[in-house]
């Protein structure tokens, strides 16, 4: 087996047991990222040379025996995580030089823990978007292909690169934020797990804003307890983070073999949407047979406001966006255009530094905020938002977690439903629901569509219940035993 083949959790052991050092595995990456970046665009920035010197650095520890549990371990970090001295550009011109001069919390958490960093991944433009068509830096292309077929698709977004790269065998894991569904989606549609944590259990500090009552770290990885563990390294209260809880973190990766023995799994009608494939409402079918096979009970549950999930993302998410992304005005950071006078600089300044979609979020979001339309529609969708939290609350005082599709549909091809923006924001119908009440909600990769795809099925839990998600998640893997490979990735011909 090759090195890249390995999953986080085998390549740590193998470390550990001395079978290669960090360098060797950190330079199968590196080779496997330089041979196939330039077809994925999974990275906007590698940085082979520091993720080298970060290798020799855990070899060192581990022959001292007191490195970090992810020492070694090389990852990818989405390029909305400021890194210090290595550019950060969110996906956009108007960060393109930007280098930030601090780290991020959850970046330096996986740090301190030994792990190396590749580069930086490529994202929709402010993580707005579900295709990571956005991005100023280019597409990414899914290393996934239909069969037969050898048209690019996407990866999903925002966290797209991040989700390439890992299925494509050019990191073990890596680092995304799911503001609607940004970690869960793009897992799904590269065969990959993800998980999108409570809101609040890991710090948004350093991470470039996009909306700031819904942005959440989270892991990408190829396994439910590859996830686990980075994510055990990236949570944690951080006092620079006023929405951070101060709640001990669990061992994730060990929750991951407990029994499901006892536990009631909810399945909500209000997810079989009009139009869902058919073969996405199977999968869903088999994927509670299997957990009523590892010993669960399958309790039918309402969620009666998700029909109102979707608008009311779409609503509050941009109202957020518009005002975190006020800061961009050329002054104190990022691009500057020259005009004749301040407001003259600011309008070309934020015209040429902002893509299509960006500037479309940023105006719905400064029209329903604007007077007149701020209690009919950012107000009101406050208030939806609330029932939706509260649907969760009741559903989980009778049921442990709930099992839903991921998205409603494969990977598709670069350029289908580009033209319509309603039919991009549709692929987030399933995962905004979860971001909306800050429940924690994993992607699990479980079959194949008719054309060789991956889908996912998506595990929602209790607030703070992530050792509950990774529990359900992997018997989901288990059941499940996923083992296909893209066409595109390390040691195989693209």
């Amino acid at each position: 087996m090759m090195l890249t083949d390995l999953t986080l959790i085998a390549a740590r052991d193998g470390l550990r047991a001395k079978r290669f050092s960090a360098r060797e595995l950190t330079a199968a990456h590196i080779a496997a990222a330089e041979a196939l970046n330039p077809l994925l665009n999974a990275f906007i920035t590698l940085t082979p040379e520091s993720a080298l010197a970060q290798a020799d650095a855990a070899d060192a520890a581990l022959a001292r025996g007191d490195a970090g549990p992810l020492a070694g371990l090389p990852l990818a970090i989405k390029d909305l995580f400021c890194t210090e001295g290595v550019r950060t550009t969110a996906g956009s011109r108007m960060l393109a030089d930007f280098i930030p001069p601090y780290e991020s919390t959850v970046t330096a958490n996986l740090l301190r823990d030994g792990a190396v960093f590749l580069g930086k991944a490529n994202l929709d433009e402010f993580a707005m978007g579900s295709s990571n068509m956005t991005s100023a830096f280019g597409a990414v292309q899914n290393p996934w292909r239909r069969a037969g077929d050898a048209a690019p698709l996407v990866p999903g977004g925002s966290s797209g690169g991040s989700a390439a790269a890992v299925a494509a065998r050019l990191a073990l894991g890596a680092t995304g934020t799911d503001t609607g569904g940004s970690i869960r989606q793009p897992a799904a549609f590269c065969g990959l797990a993800g998980i999108k944590p409570t809101y609040g259990r890991c710090s948004r500090y350093g991470i470039v804003a996009f909306a700031s009552s819904l942005d959440q770290a989270g892991p990408i990885a190829r396994s439910v307890a590859d996830c686990a563990a980075l994510l055990g390294a990236m949570a944690g209260f951080d006092a620079k983070d006023s929405t951070s809880a101060d709640r001990p973190v669990p061992d994730y990766v060990a929750a991951c073999g407990r029994s499901l023995r006892g536990l009631r799994i909810g399945v909500p009608r209000e997810y079989r949407a009009p139009g869902m494939a058919a073969e996405i409402e199977t999968l869903w079918e088999t994927g509670k047979a299997w957990l009523r096979e590892a010993g669960a009970e399958i309790v039918d549950v309402s969620l009666p406001h998700t029909k109102y999930g979707l608008a009311t993302y779409y609503i509050v998410a941009p109202a957020e966006a518009s005002s975190n992304l006020a800061r961009y005005d050329g002054v104190r950071f990022g691009l500057r255009e020259t005009g004749e006078d301040l407001t003259e600089m600011y309008e070309r300044t934020r015209a040429a530094g902002f893509g299509a979609e960006v500037r479309r979020r940023i105006l719905i979001g400064t029209y329903v905020l604007s007077a007149g339309y701020y209690d009919a529609y950012y107000l009101r969708a406050q208030q939806v938002r609330a029932l939706i939290l509260r649907d969760f609350t009741e559903a989980f005082a009778t049921v442990d977690a709930i099992l839903t599709p991921t998205a409603p549909s494969a990977a598709f091809a670069q350029g289908e439903k580009m033209d319509d923006p309603v039919a991009m924001y549709l692929n987030d119908i399933f995962t905004v629901p979860a971001s909306m009440a800050g429940v924690p909600a994993m992607s699990v990769p479980a079959g194949l569509d008719a054309r060789g795809l991956p889908l996912g099925l998506q595990v929602i839990g209790r607030p703070f219940d992530e050792a509950g998600v990774f529990a359900v998640a992997s018997a989901i893997e288990r059941a499940a035993g996923f083992a296909d490979v893209p066409a595109v990735r390390a040691g195989a011909v693209p």
